[in-house]
């Protein structure tokens, strides 16, 4: 079995976080991780410095990154680009996955896009996107139909959000995945998914994703 990271930062990106994409790389290796998906926020947060849009150049910076990771990775360890999106005018998360470097690098106004637009956009990819920590004070549920699933066990969420999350998937029938939400160097690892697949790319991962085949990591794995 293969076990895989789903919702991770690094701190040259993410403010929030304090990891550097060598250490990050490290800790999920020595758990016995397979690989991961940097999920580093693509947020007005990350890109307030150049106004109200995301330049090329500053998403090029975003990029750097996952540049990082993948050079210090290897072959063994995968390593595959996501987003964790939030929107201007809205505290929520989703975590897209399948993303293509030169195709982000194109994407100057994707904090404008409201819930439709994105679920529009990012489908029309081929991108799955899922909502992140949707219980979190403050969050408020996405339409599920314009998601393709809820991640039900977030690290950074207490016990009573993960398992409303995992309530609310159950009931809308939607996909469900799990994320350790890794900040910093003291951060447990506790979520991701497990499977006898081994991913090496984003198609393996969207592929995965779809059918479902895998097994939760974290207390509310089903």
């Amino acid at each position: 079995m293969y076990k895989y990271e789903l919702h991770c930062h690094t701190g040259d990106v993410s403010l929030c976080a304090k990891i550097s994409p060598e250490d990050l790389v490290r800790r999920y290796d020595k758990a016995g991780y397979s690989g991961l998906v940097l999920t580093n926020h693509f947020s007005p947060m990350t890109f307030w410095r150049t106004g109200m849009f995301a330049t090329k150049k500053q998403i090029a910076r975003y990029l750097s990154a996952y540049d990082r990771i993948r050079a210090f990775a290897g072959t063994d360890f995968t390593a595959l680009l996501g987003l964790e999106l939030r929107h201007y005018g809205t505290v929520n998360d989703y975590l897209v996955y399948g993303v293509d470097e030169s195709w982000l690098l194109t994407q100057t106004d994707m904090l404008f896009w409201n819930e439709k637009k994105m679920s529009e956009r990012l489908h029309g990819r081929g991108y799955l996107v899922y909502q992140a920590h949707p219980f979190r004070p403050m969050f408020r549920r996405c339409d599920p139909l314009l998601l393709d699933g809820v991640e039900v066990f977030n690290g950074h969420t207490e016990m009573p959000g993960n398992a409303q999350a995992l309530a609310w998937a159950r009931f809308h029938k939607k996909a469900m995945i799990s994320g350790s939400d890794t900040h910093r160097e003291e951060d447990p690892i506790s979520g991701g998914i497990c499977t006898d697949v081994r991913i090496r790319s984003n198609e393996d991962l969207l592929s995965v994703l779809r059918s479902e085949q895998y097994r939760l990591l974290g207390e509310f794995a089903v």
